[in-house]
């Protein structure tokens, strides 16, 4: 790994695993705990509990024992102040240390006579749940900075402060014993849902992700990522994209991963001739974009599962269009900024013929689908046979193919071992690939258990990373053994202190997350106990008027607001909180049914985009301390590249196709990605400047043009064809006849909430499919209907149906049902804007021939 400045050094330790690292007795404790933490974790995790019967605990248990490492290592490895000693630990920090963990870990220590006296606190448990709670507000200080502190606290005065607040936001208010209570004692608020998955899924990532990075895998996919695209023109750029992108895939950090994959990146941008600014900023944009990459998008993706209520794989499933699409651009982007400097790549030892290349290409393509095929289909066909005795079978060959591909690294260990700082040519794409395959295997271990078995997040991470350990043992000596290069009790030494680093390495890195999630709990505790959530619904409709897409700028400006000071983590808690709820009502009422998992994800990269946003953006900071560049030009250069992901949002609320929701063929899914990568790239062009030569204002209007009727067709398409037909309530049933199976039954609905409010909103309901008559139909959805005077209105709601869930209530008016009308795929839009943008090409192509020719 190339060297870093003292002060990216300082900024990396401060923002993820804690600047101080001191001697003697206190580094040894500083060293033990973070360890500890692991292996607790992995207890945590395993199914050893159940097996030896001992260390069995709960949700709650775990996530107190959980706080307590997070808080104590808070205050040990995080100076006070900026002046703060870094060498030594002062004893008040020790002190604070130890009551912080004794409050966080009360819950655990007394909890069955906690769960005696619920709802009924003793003096005593007020008081740790106050000094906890002013613990927590200082870790979150020291560990991220004042903003999560600040919004926690500005929550907690909002719930003692209810009736003194504005009308539209008062409420009763909250004692001392309740707040406390509900925040600290229950599962509602510190020890909430957050914190949970800060527990059970996210920790066992990061320390996959570390081991990861410690077995050498973090500079084997930056050497691939430059084996393939060095050569070409801004290849390092376009390297450092394909690099951060593949560092995302493991790691929850901006900073880490700019300063892991920025240090030998960017001088090698600016070597090839990108200004210090731009090399900085794609960088920080690669960095950040990492976060959207499944399957880790820096944590937030577990808390979707919980949040939003769908599986793991949907949620990866919705994220990953975007997060590729918006890589693809922001490659295309690299590749216009290099042309409109006419910069070249790093040089090659040898340059292959077009055969070559065209045979190097195919056979990896078909290698890897070879490869893949054998994975799915052997392994399914050896349960199917072999069934409970297949998974160790599954293990013996993982073992074989793992040993096979150590044996085939360590042809190439000159390779490996060389320091990326020495990247000065482009190095051979095949003995590079071949240097680390096995590097490859525990993320194929994690996606399989993901995707095919259907472990739950935790349990898939648990086996990623018990391989991972067995490979952070092993690769060593079986390196020494094929390569004879290093003698077998130096390798074995090697393994060991690898694992016992990652261990503490992951360990460390998790301390601001662990504090983040519980701090942005005591916001969802607030929320919780004084119903500021239904305020919220009334408040951002009497900003936005009812537009939706002024509630949307509202939200997305909030986001990033809140995203400068605050982990992208604890950003999402709170304006998922606060504003998801509010977006999904406020389009019911205005006609926009919105899936909940667009919305999260609309909140989530806004939070992702303040990464680089002046005047806070850290890994703006971080990259620019690299580039010896000014931050916050490099920050604002930065932003700009990532206007494309800022557009991406907006776009899929309106179009859900790009979540790959609503696609029902191959074809349809092909379409839908190929016009929403020629919509990003004409979007790129458009923001840049530059196609093939230097654009005209009106060229910049239309490419605009192009970009927005590709990603969303069907607003074009409703201009043509009405989307709908609109029938009176009373002919609900009929409707119901009609629909195909699966499609869901769509209503607008009036009625009186519990605040006494007449609201109006569009709701679907989906019907049982083996229902068979239009009644069963409309049953299915858990409505019950009674004739009233020419209306059709609901008479009861069945318990855990599917009305109930949309939020109708017995008495509400059936106002208009939909059906969807008969007209063609909205996707016909793409024939005359693709034209256009083929007459577009043309002209940019003759100007381009042209001004050459003039030179």
């Amino acid at each position: 790994m190339a060297k870093t400045t003292p002060d990216v050094q300082d900024m990396v330790a401060q923002a993820d695993s804690g600047a101080r690292n001191p001697s003697g007795i206190a580094g040894r404790i500083l060293w033990l705990v973070p360890l500890c933490w692991s292996l607790f974790q992995l207890w945590y995790a395993s199914p050893l509990p159940f097996i030896f019967r001992f260390g069995v605990l709960n949700d709650t248990e775990a996530r107190a024992i959980h706080l307590a490492f997070a808080i104590f290592l808070a205050f040990t490895a995080y100076p006070a102040l900026s002046r703060s000693p870094r060498d030594y630990i002062p004893f008040q920090d020790w002190i604070l240390a130890l009551a912080g963990s004794f409050s966080a870990a009360y819950i655990y220590l007394f909890y069955e006579s906690l769960a005696g006296r619920s709802g009924a606190p003793t003096s005593f448990d007020i008081v740790i749940a106050v000094t906890g709670m002013v613990l927590l507000l200082e870790a979150t200080r020291r560990a991220l900075g004042p903003p999560l502190m600040v919004v926690a606290l500005v929550f907690l005065l909002y719930t003692f402060g209810g009736p003194h607040m504005p009308d539209v936001i008062a409420h009763k208010g909250a004692s001392l014993n309740k707040a406390m209570s509900h925040l600290w004692l229950t599962t509602e608020g510190v020890f909430g849902v957050a914190l949970g998955v800060s527990t059970s899924f996210v920790f066992l990532f990061v320390l996959f992700g570390a081991m990861l990075e410690k077995a050498g895998a973090g500079a084997y996919f930056i050497k691939v990522a430059f084996s393939l695209l060095g050569h070409m023109r801004g290849g390092p750029a376009k390297a450092a994209v394909v690099a951060s992108g593949l560092s995302g895939l493991v790691s929850g950090s901006s900073i880490a991963n700019v300063v892991t994959t920025g240090t030998f990146t960017i001088p090698l941008m600016k070597k090839v001739g990108f200004p210090g600014t731009k090399a900085g900023a794609v960088e920080v944009a690669a960095s950040t974009n990492g976060q959207l990459t499944p399957p880790i998008m820096g944590a937030a993706a577990f808390l979707m599962v919980e949040y939003v209520g769908i599986s793991y794989v949907e949620v990866i499933r919705a994220a990953l269009l975007p997060a590729l699409i918006s890589y693809i651009a922001l490659l295309y982007i690299v590749h216009l900024e290099a042309c409109k400097a006419g910069m070249t790549g790093l040089p090659r030892r040898y340059k292959p013929t077009l055969a070559q290349s065209l045979l190097s290409f195919v056979g990896t393509i078909l290698g890897l689908v070879v490869i893949s095929g054998a994975v799915y289909y052997g392994i399914g066909w050896t349960k199917d046979v072999f069934g409970a005795a297949a998974t160790p079978i599954i293990a013996v060959l993982l073992l074989v193919v793992y040993v096979a591909l150590v044996k085939i690294a360590a042809g190439y260990q000159d390779i490996a071992e060389a320091p990326t700082e020495s990247l000065t040519e482009v190095p051979p794409p095949g003995p590079t690939l071949k240097s680390g395959l096995h590097f490859l295997l525990p993320i194929v271990v994690l996606v399989w258990c993901l995707t095919v078995e259907r472990f739950s997040p935790g349990l898939s991470a648990f086996w990623a990373t018990v391989f991972m350990i067995f490979v952070l043992l092993t690769q060593h000596p079986l390196l020494s053994f094929f390569s004879q290069k290093h003698t077998l009790s130096e390798a074995v030494r090697k393994g060991i202190d690898d694992l016992a680093g990652s261990l503490v390495t992951g360990g460390r890195n998790m301390i601001g997350i662990g504090v983040a999630t519980a701090a942005a709990g005591t916001v969802v505790g607030v929320v919780t106990l004084t119903g500021i959530g239904l305020v919220m619904t009334d408040f951002v409709e009497f900003i936005s008027g009812g537009n939706i897409m002024l509630m949307l700028i509202f939200t997305a400006i909030i986001s990033l607001i809140l995203g400068m000071g605050l982990p992208t983590t604890a950003n999402y808690i709170v304006v998922s909180t606060l504003m998801a709820p509010v977006i999904v009502t406020l389009g019911a009422q205005n006609g926009l049914i919105i899936p909940l998992i667009a919305v999260h994800l609309f909140v989530f990269y806004f939070g992702i985009l303040a990464d680089d946003t002046p005047p806070v953006g850290l890994a703006a900071f971080a990259a620019a301390a690299i580039a010896k560049s000014d931050p916050i030009r490099t920050g604002i250069q930065g932003f700009t590249y990532d206007i494309r992901t800022a557009i991406l949002p907006f776009m899929f609320i309106f179009n859900t196709q790009l979540l790959m929701m609503n696609i029902d063929s191959a074809w349809h899914l092909a379409l839908t990605v190929i016009s929403a990568t020629t919509a990003m790239l004409t979007f790129s062009a458009a923001t840049q400047g530059w196609w093939f030569t230097k654009t005209k204002w009106w060229e910049v209007v239309l490419l605009l043009l192009i970009t927005f009727s590709l990603l969303r067709p069907g607003y074009w398409w409703d201009k043509i064809y009405e989307p709908k037909i609109l029938l009176a309530g009373s002919e609900i049933t009929e409707v119901a006849g009609e629909l195909p199976i699966g499609a869901p039954l769509e209503l607008q609905v009036r009625g009186e909430n519990l605040e006494g409010d007449i609201i109006s909103k569009h709701v679907l309901l989906p019907f049982d499919e083996d229902a068979v008559t239009a009644e069963d139909r409309v049953a299915s959805t858990g409505l019950m209907l009674i004739e009233n005077d020419g209306r059709t209105l609901v008479d009861m709601i069945e318990f855990g149906s599917p009305a109930e869930a949309a939020g109708i209530d017995f008495d509400w008016e059936i106002v208009e049902v939909s059906l969807p009308t008969d007209r063609p795929m909205k996707e016909w839009v793409f024939v005359p804007t693709l034209l256009l943008l083929g007459v577009l090409a043309w002209n940019q192509r003759r100007r381009a021939v042209k001004l050459a020719a003039d030179q």
